[in-house]
């Protein structure tokens, strides 16, 4: 409801590894911030009972959608501006790939398959497709949220470069096997 407002997505199991233990030790500080958080997944119950709550607290401006639904799913992908994904561990990971697919810029912990697909683009890297951080600590999360939503408000040009980059970038097979040539040729 709120235009100009960029609006943060999850669309996740709802299970520890998926770093919501940080969401629920900063959640209202995220709600400080001009956001609007949309949530669709289910999983553990207290995590269930966590974002019902959440989305209590901040009427109009947290959505959360228990269960998983394919169309929906999608919906909330291209109509995001941010896709959080603050994961423990992710071997691969696919929910970034397709939220920058769609537009939306990834936010996510510097692990596995995060790591590999997502290139930062925080202090004037100048490739970036979303954001990183390393540390597992809500603080470390919460302050590139900060990062992302002030690059949304303060600089839209600078916000938009970074979303195309993230919806050009090529992670076809086709890529990967031409570097897995290429290091076998310079063996």
């Amino acid at each position: 409801p709120e235009p100009d407002t960029p609006i943060i997505a999850m669309v996740s199991r709802l299970v520890s590894h998926k770093g919501l233990d940080l969401l629920r030790e900063v959640m209202g500080s995220i709600m400080e911030l001009p956001v609007q958080f949309v949530v669709l997944g289910s999983g553990d119950a207290g995590y269930e009972d966590f974002f019902r709550w959440s989305a209590g607290q901040y009427p109009g401006r947290m959505a959360v959608r228990i269960g998983y639904d394919e169309a929906l799913s999608m919906a909330i992908y291209a109509g995001a501006d941010l896709f959080l994904m603050p994961s423990r561990s992710e071997p691969c990971g696919l929910s970034q790939m397709i939220a920058m697919r769609y537009g939306a810029v990834p936010i996510v912990r510097s692990t596995g398959g995060l790591a590999d697909t997502v290139r930062s683009c925080q202090v004037g890297q100048e490739d970036g497709t979303g954001y990183l951080f390393g540390d597992y600590d809500a603080g470390a999360m919460l302050s590139v949220i900060g990062q992302a939503t002030g690059l949304y408000r303060g600089d839209r040009t600078g916000f938009d470069t970074v979303r195309y980059r993230g919806m050009t970038a090529d992670f076809s097979w086709g890529r990967s096997a031409a570097a897995y040539r290429h290091i076998y040729e310079n063996l």
